[in-house]
């Protein structure tokens, strides 16, 4: 067989234009009919880059030089930008973000679900997209004698150090709630003085692994998990009666146990080190225990917008069953349930239903159940039962829907489905099944709960064709 023959090659340098950008956040233009994807580009911008890899029907390539500068294209605000990764889109206007988001979303719904005549609005934004994170994972690294906090560069296992004392403005992540980023520079000292360096010399994987916190935006309340290997940590109650006072508002101070592999933050033990193993937020009316296994959304104030929608978009008259598929701690479900009969949640992960459970008595909702397994197998067990739901509503992970769950929600003929996605294109994907078995997509609102990154949320209103409700 013969050599496939590109129309680039590896190293060469092109000179292209960047009109679009991908779900990755990577600027896209065309060079020999070739589509190429270049980092750190903005639409608008003429640029020479370097091609690095060349793939089947696509070139990868670096940023060599800007030959004309996108009006979109600004400085970016964090000193980390091009080695965390962690915000791919500094570099550009935050209004063009928006258009974009809005423009990735539809493209999804028209040229990959190929759907035409959906409503696709305009993303909302916010209007201060900074420190909006109330929940911040950092890794625990080794250096020298001591101990680091902070995210590894972009594919490697380097420490971006974000939490130095003395850095002022640069202290801390620009994403991340203001109070969590100081609570991450005390900690990161406690530790090295109350971190048992013994350890750096007997072990050869290091026994404090993560840091998590999480605040409750409405309450205030702040969450500390420090997670460590199993064994003895002699100065543990050191470390705690000088973190607290140090800031007594400590909500919670919990030890995690992680002996699990590396890419797992958090193992399956806990032990209350101070306070207790939750805090409590508030969404509208609701109260909500939040536990450190509990998902819970990192954006509240875009949360209550995509809470809003999903409740205007189901369309509740107080008469209707509403199935909530992949419910969490049961924030959608508990929300729907003021304006429903009944709400059923199905989830996987064991301790979301029992935070769910807890939530619903803490708001003396009595018209919700909580059901644990896999929705693909739940939900098809429930409508052998007798279920017939008015509404749907799917809040997937990435990888979008299980075909299963998909098929027995048109089988079921459910008249309404209300879909929460994070991921134009297994959106794109689940759309054009549903649109295969009956029903049509009607609107999609797209909202920015990740600024400065290339994610999108997205709410989207499908019905039954031959539904009216």
């Amino acid at each position: 067989m013969a050599e496939k023959k590109f129309p680039l090659r590896k190293e060469e340098k092109i000179n292209l234009l960047i009109d679009g950008i991908n779900h990755a956040g990577e600027g896209v233009g065309r060079c020999n009919g070739m589509t190429v994807f270049v980092p750190v580009t903005v639409p608008g911008d003429t640029v020479q880059a370097e091609v690095v890899a060349l793939k089947k029907n696509y070139a990868r390539a670096r940023l060599v030089n800007i030959i004309e500068h996108s009006p979109a294209r600004k400085e970016p605000e964090c000193t980390h930008f091009l080695s965390c990764g962690g915000c791919r889109l500094q570099h550009m206007d935050y209004g063009e973000q928006l258009r974009l988001k809005t423009v990735l979303v539809r493209d999804s719904i028209n040229r990959i679900a190929g759907l035409n005549g959906v409503t696709v609005n305009e993303t909302v934004g916010m209007d201060y997209p900074w420190h909006y994170r109330n929940k911040v994972s950092l890794h625990v690294q080794e250096c020298g004698e001591g101990y680091e906090l902070g995210f590894y560069e972009e594919g490697s296992h380097k420490l971006a150090g974000f939490f130095k004392e003395g850095a002022g403005s640069n202290s801390g992540c620009l994403l991340v709630d203001r109070e969590l980023n100081e609570a991450a520079l005390i900690i990161e000292m406690l530790i090295n003085k109350h971190g048992d360096k013994f350890h750096l010399k007997r072990r050869t994987d290091s026994f404090f692994r993560h840091v998590v916190l999480r605040k409750a935006f409405n309450t205030g309340e702040i969450m500390v998990v420090l997670v460590t290997r199993s064994g003895d940590w002699p100065q543990q109650k050191a470390f705690t009666d000088e973190l607290l006072s140090l800031w007594p508002g400590f909500t919670s101070v919990v030890r995690n146990i992680n002996d699990g592999p590396p890419g797992i933050i958090l193992g399956g033990e806990n032990l209350i080190l101070a306070g207790r193993d939750y805090i409590t937020d508030r969404l509208g009316n609701l109260a909500f225990t939040i536990s450190p296994l509990s998902f819970y959304q990192v954006n509240p104030v875009q949360t209550m917008i995509v809470y809003r929608k999903a409740l205007e978009y189901a369309a509740l008259t107080g008469k209707e069953t509403v199935i909530d598929a992949y419910s969490g701690i049961g924030t959608i479900a508990l929300f729907l349930a003021g304006q429903a009969r009944k709400v059923l949640g199905i989830e996987l992960v064991a301790r979301a239903v029992e935070d769910a459970r807890q939530n619903a008595l803490l708001n003396k909702i009595n018209n919700v159940a909580f059901h644990h397994g896999k929705v693909e197998k739940l939900l098809p067990a429930l409508t052998a039962r007798g279920l017939h739901p008015d509404v749907a509503v799917l809040d997937p992970p990435r990888k979008g829907c299980e075909r299963k769950t998909l098929e027995v929600v048109s089988e079921m003929k459910v008249p309404r489905v209300v879909y929460v996605s994070c991921n134009p294109g297994t959106l794109a994907r689940d759309c054009r099944y549903l649109a295969g078995k009956g029903y049509r997509v009607e609107e999609v609102q797209p909202v920015d709960m990740f600024p400065w990154n290339a994610h999108v949320e997205s709410i989207i209103l499908i019905k039954r064709a031959e539904s009216r409700m």
